[in-house]
Parts: structure tokens; C-alpha cells; sequence
């Protein structure tokens, strides 16, 4: 499974941003767990959002609870991180990645998307 990430940018404090993670293969994606990790400079990497495949469990970072919404569209093989209120320590590489089962190894990396939140 390949996946790309893309989405990033530069915003305003406050503002949104919406990253995307998609397959290029759609045949078993689907299945997979995806999870939105993020790493800021100097800092460890961090986790931010996982979905299930069934887009039926999801989990948040306590640090973006109430301000980001992670969700899949099937028919796109993509996955989707709506980060809303955005604020300056949201300033980090996010970068996607999937495992074949919740709390599973994740065997497939996408490229790091970089967030830059001006305050």
C-alpha cells in the first residue's frame, strides 16, 4: 500500500486545514487502520488520530480532541484529518500511516505533510 499525504500548508491561528492520506492501491485499503502521527521540531513523534476500517472506532490525541475530525471516504481510498482552531503547537510534519488491524504495527508510511500555524 502506497500512501501520499498531502494537504498541508501555512495558516493562520484559528484558522483550518484539511490533510488527506490516499492509497494508490484501493483493492485492500479499506481495510486498514490509518493513523495521523505528527513531529515537531525537537520534539518526539506524536500520535494524532486513528480511524478503523469501518470508519466505526475512531481515537483522538488528547491535544486535538473537540478541534480535529479524522474520517474515510471508501469510494476514494482516502483518508481525512479536518483540523479546525488551529493553534501555533499544531505546527508540525503529519504524516499518514496504516496497519492491518487496530493497535497493529504499521507497515505502510505515507511522506510527511508539513502544518506551519502562525499565531
Amino acid at each position: 500500500v502506497q500512501l501520499q499525504a498531502s494537504g498541508g500548508g501555512l495558516v493562520q491561528a484559528g484558522g483550518s486545514l484539511r490533510l488527506s492520506c490516499a492509497a494508490a492501491s484501493g483493492r485492500t485499503f479499506n481495510m486498514y487502520t490509518v493513523e495521523w502521527f505528527r513531529q515537531a521540531p525537537g520534539k518526539e513523534r506524536e500520535s494524532v488520530a486513528r480511524i478503523g476500517w469501518n470508519s466505526g472506532r475512531t481515537y483522538y490525541a488528547d491535544s486535538v480532541k473537540g478541534r480535529f475530525t479524522i474520517s474515510r471516504d471508501s469510494a476514494k481510498n482516502t483518508v481525512y484529518l479536518q483540523m479546525n482552531s488551529l493553534e501555533p503547537e499544531d505546527t508540525a510534519v503529519y504524516r499518514c500511516a496504516a496497519a492491518l488491524g487496530w493497535g497493529h504495527q504499521y507497515n505502510y508510511w505515507g511522506r510527511g505533510t508539513l502544518v506551519t500555524v502562525s499565531s
